[in-house]
């Protein structure tokens, strides 16, 4: 069996409403992106504990799945009059053929070498080197599963400074990859931290797949207060602009701080901010990505 993608890209006066049009229409599944993701105009969405609802992104693509037999034309037409648009909006509509999706789901995901002795192994996978640190780590739900540039700068920044009896703050810790990685690179405790519940559940899942312990997730009003020897945070420009104050206070002193989610571009800016409590090391740079590093003082 087959499918039929319609995929449009709209403003966000539109985009939930059209979204509900399409699925009251027949729609299979409705998702909504960014439609300026990995841009320089790439836009931060996030919620935290005390803050309104996050909304949605000033350019929006909707993506819907239909049945193969489904008119999507006349489908996006009624949607679009629906929510007061009088005129079709550009849409590209392809068709989807039917797969063993697991089977081609795994084959995209082979095991991603982080350094001579760092490997992000797939649950399905046998390791490359057994004798190596392997990070058991399947897609899932949550960011971070190696195969991001920010991801794998984080990771070769932790493997390449990384001492031994650390303790390490995972903010915005997504899949935990980060702080299950410091422990077992000899970090003596972390504790991670993310605003989406799905992503606390799945970091633990993968700390007891992959042994560690030592190791608490918590959504941020449930956190503990404390100071660590190291913060890292891979997320995305404007929440690090934001959260700049915690993850110094977070930081103790001559601490470290590693952050990433910043496009290359925006390096500057971030490091301009953080630089009121830090000395930061130059930028490291990967396929239009940055990390950043540097000391408390």
């Amino acid at each position: 069996m087959a499918w039929l993608t319609l995929s449009i890209d709209t403003d966000a006066a539109h985009a939930e409403s059209l979204s509900d049009a399409l699925l009251e229409r027949g729609a299979l599944s409705v998702d909504l992106l960014d439609a300026d993701a990995d841009t320089p105009d790439e836009q931060a969405i996030f919620g935290e504990p005390g803050e309104p609802p996050p909304g949605v992104w000033l350019h929006n693509r909707v993506s819907a799945l239909f049945d193969s037999d489904v008119d999507v034309t006349e489908v996006l037409r009624a949607a679009a009059l629906s929510v007061g648009l009088m005129q079709m909006p550009e849409h590209r509509i392809e068709t989807l053929a039917d797969n063993d999706w697991v089977r081609l789901t795994q084959s995209q995901f082979e095991p991603i070498p982080i350094s001579g002795r760092l490997w992000i192994v797939p649950t399905w996978h046998t390791p490359s080197d057994p004798t190596a640190i392997n990070i058991v780590l399947d897609p899932g739900l949550a960011f971070g599963t190696g195969s991001h540039p920010t991801t794998r700068l984080c990771l070769r920044w932790l493997d390449n400074n990384l001492k031994g009896g650390e303790s390490v703050l995972d903010y915005g810790c997504g899949s935990g990859i980060l702080a299950i990685a410091a422990l077992k690179l000899g970090a003596a405790r972390a504790v991670g931290v993310d605003v989406d519940p799905q992503a606390v559940t799945a970091s633990r899942d993968n700390a007891f797949v992959n042994e560690v312990t030592d190791v608490q997730f918590y959504l941020p009003n449930k956190a503990p207060k404390d100071s660590y020897d190291l913060v890292v945070a891979n997320i995305l420009t404007n929440p690090l602009r934001m959260l700049a104050p915690l993850l110094a206070n977070a930081t103790r002193q001559g601490g470290q701080i590693v952050l990433s989610g910043i496009l290359e571009s925006q390096a500057q800016d971030v490091m301009n901010i953080y630089e009121q409590w830090f000395d930061l090391n130059s930028p490291i740079f990967e396929e239009g990505w940055s990390c950043l590093s540097g000391q408390k003082r």
